[in-house]
């Protein structure tokens, strides 16, 4: 097995998993297959009713194996280009080379591409014939599918899934127009070099389809078919990149992060459908009985968004109408269990009501709702955009849950305190307490933010929203000066994943700095060691505020087994289990680097910095961090910051300078002038006034 040693993007090897679950995969937020499996997925495309529901199985056309049956085999390799969002397979023989090409197009969505090429090595005037297995049989235990005419030369099928998510709802209609494959290729003698390329196009009308059928067939005529595609995912990587200078092995679980992220993300400008959500297996997972079954979680708000969030505002903000959608059925739910207001369902799909197949976590998970709106929060910091939340329904979402919270609290005048009874807090290993540490603090901050928010808007909200939040017990012990994870939580009682470790990351509930220590140490030693895979990059982020570099690396370190080659695919657990493409243990890898080496926080009125650089990384560059309108560049070092305004990225983009905390200097950001100063605690605010003095832009 061997990577190209030059190039982080770059996945490659002479050999495929052993398990092909752990098989690459290529997606484009709307398409999603793993490759050489069986089946496709399209966003939001499920099937069964309630518990039942899953990602419906759609036939894969590009699912083939070739070889050239006539000639030795000399090389073969595998490679998976993060850059370029292709999966290759190249055969060499003495006198040809045959590559194979998979990739779901970036901006043209409802197009899923295979091409097979041949080219002569040699001077050799020899025939070379390709041949071809495909497993692509037109049927799907999803979708009830039938052969309709065919069109352009190209085989249709069309069919409806077999059972809507929630009784009464429509069944979801899918069509396919694909170029059928034949069963061999030949290079005649006298070609040098040729190409075929078989193009399918999926959508959920006959009409849909057939324009995007046309429209990739007008590409492939123009010869700009994958150069588009290439050029999307080029763009995309310029916006927002991260590196670690001399860091191979840190920098090519990176690229593989960002790319499984960004490929189950649609496009920036893609708005000819409704974009469901993230799931923990990605798009191209999640059929019956897999992958949490493709649906939508607090994984895609704890564990996906933040990063998502600071790179691509625009995705983020995608991610949020999909919780602005689904109100009207939060809403229900919240109704048909006695509270005002609108509870989000544990799981959700299409409809957005309950579709986890146990009970216990749809009426007991309630931290949900307030991981949302804690993702609100934190998008409107970042961005202030007045408008969304004014205009596009994301003030009715934080309103609806800080109401949810006002009529779910019980009064204990005891200990006069609000109490949140008979939950389930991120740790499942507990399924009835009161109290959850972690479900407190947030939904104490869903009612501060749906206050503050009100106050923006200029909308009146109930003034006990406030006295309700000030209220709400979060359970603290004060002679071991640390967070018990619940009323009566025992010490040394095994946990399941990160919990209580979340109040000083991200939810920055205030606390000393030896509580924080003492919640770390607390839980560190009774998480279970063989738990998801976000829970270590939360240590370590603590860890690193504490500027404790050595553990911090120690439990960053233990994130690394959770990825398997060559295709750095993540498992959910460190032995292969759970589930694969685990999008929400890359998003917690994500955020050990994007939050914790850099110490960035996201503040109601700045972008809190406190970096601390491990001696072998040397350098982080990070490229790309949106704050205020603004795309940033942040160099840093064991000695320096350096922060570049590469440009204004939005409309309203606002002056910004930085403001050290120990120096108390400041510096205006402009347009391509570096500024560079010791490492030292700061913040990136909106600049003050157009006449404050501009300082030397190096120290």
């Amino acid at each position: 097995m061997s990577d190209y040693e030059d190039d982080p993007a770059v996945f490659s090897s002479d050999t495929l998993p052993s398990d092909l679950r752990f098989m690459a995969t290529v997606a484009n937020g709307y398409l999603g297959t793993r490759v050489y499996g069986d089946v496709m997925h399209i966003n939001g495309v499920y099937n069964g009713a309630n518990g039942d529901s899953c990602r419906a199985d759609v036939p894969s056309p590009v699912n083939v194996r070739l070889s050239i049956p006539d000639e030795r085999m000399l090389k073969e390799t595998y490679t998976l280009n993060t850059q370029i969002g292709v999966f290759s397979y190249i055969i060499e023989t003495q006198n040809f080379r045959m590559i194979q090409q998979i990739f779901a197009h970036r901006t043209q969505i409802h197009l899923m591409v295979l091409t097979i090429t041949l080219e002569r090595l040699t001077i050799s005037k020899e025939q070379c014939t390709a041949q071809i297995k495909s497993s692509f049989v037109p049927h799907s235990q999803n979708i009830d599918f039938v052969s309709g005419p065919d069109f352009m030369g190209a085989k249709y099928i069309h069919g409806q899934t077999l059972t809507p998510e929630v009784k009464g709802a429509a069944r979801q209609s899918v069509h396919m127009i694909s170029v059928p494959l034949p069963e061999s290729l030949t290079l005649l003698p006298e070609q040098q070099r040729n190409s075929w390329l078989f193009l399918t196009a999926l959508a959920g009308t006959e009409e849909q389809a057939k324009a995007c059928f046309v429209e990739g067939q007008s590409l492939i005529q123009l010869d700009q078919l994958y150069s588009s595609h290439v050029a999307a995912w080029a763009a995309l990587w310029k916006q927002s990149c991260i590196s670690a200078k001399g860091f191979r092995k840190l920098n090519k679980a990176l690229y593989g992060c960002l790319y499984y992220l960004l490929s189950a993300l649609p496009p920036l400008t893609s708005a000819d459908f409704h974009y469901v959500g993230l799931s923990p297996g990605g798009l191209s997972n999640g059929g019956k009985g897999e992958d949490y079954h493709g649906h939508v979680f607090w994984d895609q708000e704890t564990w996906m968004f933040p990063s998502i969030l600071v790179f691509y505002p625009e995705l983020a903000r995608i991610l949020l109408k999909n919780r602005v959608r689904t109100l009207p059925a939060a809403k229900i739910i919240a109704g048909q269990q006695g509270y005002r207001g609108a509870k989000y369902p544990w799981e959700s799909a299409v409809t957005g009501f309950e579709v986890c197949d146990e009970t216990v976590y749809g009426q007991k998970e309630i931290h949900i709702n307030g991981d949302i709106s804690f993702a609100f929060q934190q998008y409107f910091y970042i961005t202030q955009d007045l408008e969304f939340f004014q205009k596009d329904g994301g003030w009715y979402v934080v309103s609806s849950i800080a109401e949810f919270w006002s009529s779910r609290v019980t009064w204990n005048s005891l200990e006069d305190c609000y109490d949140i009874k008979g939950i389930m807090p991120p740790d499942e290993y507990q399924s009835d307490v009161t109290n959850s540490a972690y479900t407190a603090v947030v939904a104490k901050y869903s009612l501060q933010f749906a206050t503050e928010l009100g106050s923006c808007l200029k909308v009146t909200v109930p003034s006990k929203w406030m006295k309700i939040a000030e209220k709400i017990k979060v359970p603290f012990d004060p002679l071991k000066q640390y967070h018990p994870e619940f009323d009566g939580y025992k010490s040394g009682v095994v946990v399941k994943q990160a919990d209580v470790v979340l109040l000083g990351y991200p939810l920055m509930y205030p606390m000393s700095s030896q509580v924080r220590k003492n919640d770390l140490v607390m839980y560190e030693g009774v998480t279970a060691q063989d738990g998801p895979a976000m829970t270590w990059s939360m240590f370590a982020i603590g860890w690193l505020e504490l500027k404790n570099v050595t553990q911090a690396q120690h439990q960053f370190n233990k994130c690394y087994s959770h990825i398997q080659e060559p295709f750095k695919v993540w498992s959910e657990n460190p032995d292969g289990s759970g589930a694969v493409n685990f999008l929400t243990g890359m998003g917690g890898f994500l955020q050990t680097v994007l939050f914790g080496y850099t110490g960035f926080r996201i503040m109601k009125s700045y972008l809190y910095f406190y970096p601390i650089i491990p001696e072998d990384m040397g350098e982080l560059w990070i490229t790309g961090i949106n704050y205020l309108g603004n795309k940033l560049q942040f160099q840093f070092s064991t000695q320096q910051v350096t922060i570049v305004l590469l440009r204004p990225c939005g409309f309203q983009h606002l002056a910004l300078e930085v403001v050290l905390s120990n120096s108390g200097k400041k510096f205006a950001l402009i347009k391509g002038q570096p500024v560079t100063f010791f490492l030292e605690p700061g913040i990136i605010r909106r600049k003050c006034s157009v006449a404050s003095s501009v300082l030397s832009n190096k120290l």
